[in-house]
Formats: structure tokens, sequence, C-alpha cells
């Protein structure tokens, strides 16, 4: 008999993560999500349930503040002595909070930094012990296009995503010895509850930026995680917009920040941000332009 794969699912109860969560129920896996509100957690461990295809599949959840260690490893210790694994950490747990640096309080810089990096870091600490005891598993971290090309209005979030990157490769060399494989996944904006909330906070410019690109859905991001990791590819990118964006910075960075600094000088033209306003928004708290502090 075929041991069933265990999936647990940080931000697991809504957005990419939820959606990941789905395609592993759908396929018989059993799944456990992780994530803060016990009500969002409930809804959808009950949608996870209706869909779950197997006789015996187990669908479960935990509440945990995953930019805090001890709770991060009390979900993960909790779940594994309850049976699961893990065969495949999905780690799509974080917040996203724009605003330029000058301005935006530093307790944004900080959220972000502590809900997008701490929150990939912790869990892992917590299923590497158990992973390593059973010589298997899949850690898969959740960074961003924000994680490999530096974002207009994403300071905090783009330092939280570049340290995943960095992390998850190096964490990659130092489990592939055990048997364990590690993949780190690169979405571009997706059309989850979280951008709509996001697109309120960002400058003009990261619109320009942005232009008329379509967020993917949570769903497009979800297949290509589970299609990544049965190949054992390392980054997933799931679009490819994206993924020529990765390449042109990577061979030519000089057109890549050409192309950027146009949009940016674009926006602001349109904008009539002259210099010396800027000036001001970095030297104050920005009132005097109608731009308040995020």
């Amino acid at each position: 008999m075929t041991q069933r794969i265990s999936v647990i699912v940080t931000g697991g109860s809504s957005g990419m993560g939820l959606a990941t969560a789905k395609l592993y129920a759908a396929r018989g896996c059993d799944v456990a999500i992780i994530g803060r509100s016990a009500g969002k957690l409930a809804a959808a461990t009950s949608e996870l349930r209706a869909i779950a295809t197997a006789p015996g599949q187990r669908i479960e959840s935990r509440a945990a503040d995953l930019s805090n260690f001890e709770a991060a490893r009390g979900a993960i210790d909790s779940l594994v002595e309850s049976g699961f694994g893990p065969d495949i950490l999905v780690n799509s747990a974080g917040v996203i909070v724009p605003g330029e640096f000058a301005t935006m309080p530093l307790a944004n810089f900080e959220s972000n930094i502590d809900n997008g990096y701490w929150s990939v870091v912790y869990p892992c600490r917590a299923a590497v012990p158990h992973m390593l005891a059973r010589g298997r598993g899949s850690i898969v971290n959740v960074s961003s296009v924000a994680g490999y090309l530096g974002i207009y209005g994403y300071t905090g979030y783009s330092s939280a995503k570049f340290a995943v990157m960095g992390f998850t490769e190096a964490l990659r060399f130092e489990m592939k010895p055990h048997g364990i494989s590690v993949h780190v996944v690169c979405p571009p904006d997706t059309d989850t509850p979280a951008l709509a909330f996001e697109h309120t906070l960002r400058p003009a410019e990261t619109d320009v930026i942005a232009g008329n690109i379509k967020p993917i859905s949570p769903e497009k991001v979800a297949e290509a995680i589970v299609r990544g990791v049965a190949r054992g590819k390392y980054l997933i990118i799931p679009d490819a917009l994206s993924s020529f964006y990765f390449r042109l910075k990577g061979l030519l960075p000089e057109v890549f920040f050409a192309i950027v600094d146009g949009d940016v000088k674009k926006a602001r033209s349109s904008a009539g941000l002259l210099p010396e306003v800027a000036v001001a928004i970095a030297e104050g708290d920005g009132s005097e332009t109608g731009i308040s502090k995020r």
C-alpha cells in the first residue's frame, strides 16, 4: 500500500496558499494549513474537506503567528505528532506593505521583514529536523518577482523577498545531500484579496512600471508549484513575462535599469512631482504636498 503524501501549507487559508492546498487535496494528499485567523482557517478547512478525493484523507489546520518561532514550531510539531510527515512544506504566509522608503512608517518596513522573511525561515527551522530524521521531504518557499527585481515603492517587501531568495538558495545546498529538495517560487502580482489592499498603498510610479500587466490567478501559481516540485525544479516562475525579466536583469542589468528609470521618470512627470517636492517629502512627513505617511 502506497503511503499518502502529507503536505503542510503556511498561509493556507487564502490566496495562493489556499489554491495550492486545494490542488494537493484534490490529488488525494493529506493537507494541513497554518494561518493566523481561526475563522479563515475554519472556512478554508471546510472547502478542502469538500474536495478531498481519497478515503481517510486528512485535512487539518493550526492557528499560529509564524513570525514567532515558538508558535511556528508548536504548529509544525503538533502536526508531525499527529501523523503529518511532512513530505512537503509550502511556505506561502506573508504580508505586503508598500510605501516609499523616506515616508513609510518604520513599523511597516519591519512588518515586511517579520512576516515576509521570518515567517518563511521559522517554519523551515521547525520542519527541517523532522525531514532530516526521515531522510526525505520537499520545502517550497514563496518569494516574489520582487525577490530578484527591486520594485519602486517596495523597499521593505523586496528586502524580505531578496532575503528569502538567498536563504532558500543556501538551504538548497545544505539539504540536497540529505535527500531533501528545496524550491523557490517567484510569482508576479497575483489576484488575491491582499492585492486590492496593496494597491491602496503603493505609489503611482509602481503602477506605471507595472503598465497594463494583469495579475495572474492564484490557481496558476498553485499549478506551477505542484508541477515544479514534481519535476524537482528549484526556481519556479509561474509566468513567461516574469521569467523574461529574470533573464534580462541577469544578462543585461543596465538595460533593465534604463527601462525602470524611464518608467519612474514618466510617472513622476505625469504626476507633476518636481525634484524640490521630492526633497520636501524626504525631509518631512509629506503633509505639505498632500502625501501622508503610510
